[in-house]
Formats: structure tokens, sequence, C-alpha cells
């Protein structure tokens, strides 16, 4: 009777102890199971950056090169040199074009008052009209000489090609003798002040984001998580069907698979903290996770629920949880500016020849 009652109770202890281990692994597996598939992170994650191609508004030999591969660079700093002899013979000629027709213009201006202060017995008035026209024409013509300066002068400054963005050159292929032709990039510059993060999380988890969420995003090689937060999620991506055939209809592809893969949605991370020694670098891959604000709740039990929720949602079985972000935030724009290349020129023939004018103003002795 007591080997009975003693065998009882042991095979009781292994029946709770099995149960125990049964309940213990599903929660293992729900818990497994809500981190890697409804948990908003990914490991295809990106850091990108904006990348200034710097091409020269004017042609020609390159004579001195400031910069050198990976050098830090402020906005403003030359960084190189285009033969100034061709740009410096230019605006010489358009000066001397200005004082040209200033004089000339001062000359015509001085002929037509002359006409205009005759009586008919003295002049006619088709001669007074022609002289008018005559002295016209020399107000276009000058004001065309000061055009012409001003694009010599423009020209010169440009000469000196300078960074548009605080950053730090990279991948520099130029050397000096090269030729730099105008409109065409040949150094690039990374802005130091535009990193930023790409998450590529799947559309089933894009509903447990939303913008200005607090978000984390660790790099290969550097266990210290990088802070951020949610800045904006893209409204569209590629897709295939779409592409139109040779007539201008949809190519739809015919094949359909069983196994449905969920699309990835870039999500941009705007970064906000960077711990000390971890560099950023355009390119580098990231794991982000989305702090959701469902995971607030870190006990086992909660955490355990959520999980066979999401197990059941995953067949169906209960909807998706979809989070309430409120009405839709628009993303503000940032207006940026370069300064613009302005020349300096006379803006009347007085200041070009000022002592013309007074000599053509004598009255002539009879």
């Amino acid at each position: 009777m007591a080997a009975q009652r003693r065998y009882s109770l042991v095979r009781l202890g292994r029946l709770t102890a099995t149960t125990a281990l049964l309940v213990v692994a599903a929660a293992g597996v729900a818990l497994i199971w809500q981190y890697y598939v409804t948990s908003p992170w990914t490991r295809d994650g990106r850091v990108r950056v904006l990348v200034a191609n710097v091409a020269p508004q004017v042609s020609g030999q390159i004579v001195e090169l400031d910069v050198s591969d990976n050098q830090i660079v402020h906005k403003g700093d030359v960084l190189y040199v285009i033969d100034t002899f061709d740009y410096q013979v230019a605006l010489d000629a358009a000066k001397t074009q200005v004082k040209m027709r200033a004089a000339d213009l001062q000359v015509k201006r001085i002929q037509a008052e002359r006409r205009q202060s005759l009586s008919s017995l003295s002049t006619s008035v088709e001669e007074k009209q022609q002289f008018l026209g005559t002295a016209t024409q020399a107000e276009a013509q000058f004001a065309n000489a000061q055009v012409q300066l001003a694009q010599a002068e423009v020209n010169m400054k440009r000469t000196k090609v300078r960074s548009p963005v605080e950053g730090y050159v990279t991948n520099l292929l130029l050397r000096v003798g090269d030729y730099a032709s105008s409109g065409t990039p040949n150094v690039a510059v990374i802005d130091s002040s535009s990193f930023w993060i790409d998450g590529y999380f799947e559309e089933t988890k894009m509903g447990r984001i939303c913008v200005g969420d607090a978000a984390n995003a660790e790099l290969m090689g550097y266990p210290q998580p990088i802070g951020g937060r949610v800045e904006s999620v893209t409204r569209g991506i590629s897709v295939a069907d779409a592409t139109s055939s040779t007539q201008g209809l949809p190519n739809v592809d015919p094949i359909y698979t069983w196994v449905r893969l969920a699309q990835r949605v870039p999500v941009r991370v705007r970064i906000v903290d960077v711990p000390k020694g971890v560099p950023l670098v355009s390119g580098m891959t990231a794991t982000v996770r989305i702090a959701d604000g469902m995971d607030v709740d870190g006990a086992l039990a909660a955490r355990a629920g959520r999980a066979l929720d999401a197990i059941l949602q995953s067949f169906r079985l209960r909807p998706w949880p979809v989070r309430d972000c409120g009405p839709a935030q628009d993303v503000l724009g940032v207006t940026t500016k370069l300064p613009i290349d302005v020349a300096e020129h006379p803006l009347s023939p007085e200041a070009i020849n000022p002592g013309l004018a007074p000599a053509m103003n004598m009255v002539p002795q009879r």
C-alpha cells in the first residue's frame, strides 16, 4: 500500500514537472515569437548621409589643389583653383569696353542735348530725333557692357571652387594639371550634419511605429547604441507589377506564390545622440529598434500575454495590434541657401569718366 502511494506521488511529480516545463517552453516560444515576429525592430538598417557633388561653374586646368582625401573642410573653404589667365584677360577686356561705352554715351548725350537746345532754324526735327536715338542706343550699349563686365567678374571669382557644406572630402581623385569641365562634378563632400539612419521594417510591423517614437540603433562592431527618433515614414516603394509594357499596359506577373513575403518599408530615424568613440560612416549596417509604447510593461505575464496574442494574430485568429498615432504630421522642410556671386560695377558713365562730361558741356565759340 505504501509502495503504491509512493509510486502515485512520483508519477504526480513527473506530470507536474512535465507540465511546468511545457508551460515554460510555451512561454519562451511565445516570447521569442513576439520578439522576432511582431516587435518593431529590424537588422536591415543603414547609415545614410547627403553628399554634395561639387562641380566647377567655369572650365579650365586645375593649377592648385588645397584638399586631400578624407580631409575635413568648412563651408566656403577653397577646394581647388582653376587657371585664371583666360578669365583675367576677359575681365580686363570687359573693363576697357565699359570705359569706351561710357565715354561714347557721354558724347552722344551731350550731342543730343545740344541739338535739342537749338531752334528749328539751326537744325531740323529729324536731326534732333536722330541724335536722340543715337544717345539711346549708346545707353543700351553701355548697359550691355556693364552686364559683360559683371559676368567677367563673377567668372573670375568662380575660378576658386569652394565647398558648399561642412564635412569630409571623400573619394578624391583629382590632381594638379587635370582639366575641370563646367558642370561636371569632380569632388564629393559629405555633409557632416546630415547623417540619418534608414530602418527597413516589414509591413506587418508598421502598425506599431509612429512618427516621434524613440529609437536606438546598434552598429556592427560597436555595442553602444545610437539614440534617435522616428522622423518620417516613406510613403511609397517600387512595385514590380506597375511597370508598363511596350504598349503602355500594366505588366502583371502571372506567377503568384502561396508564401507571401512582407514588403519592407523604409523608416527614417533622426540621430539624436552618438556615443563617444562611435564613428558615423554612410553605408554601415545597423540594427534598429523602435520603442513603440506597447512594451512598457515589462512583467513576464504581460509580455507572455502579448506574445500569445501575437501568435493568434499571425494565424488570423485575432487582428494585428495597431497603434493610434494621432493625426498625420507634416514633415517640415529645411531651406538651405548658398551665397550668390555678385559683381560690383559702376552704374553711371560719370563715375567711370568723371572728367569727360564737364569738358563736353563747354559752349563752343563762334
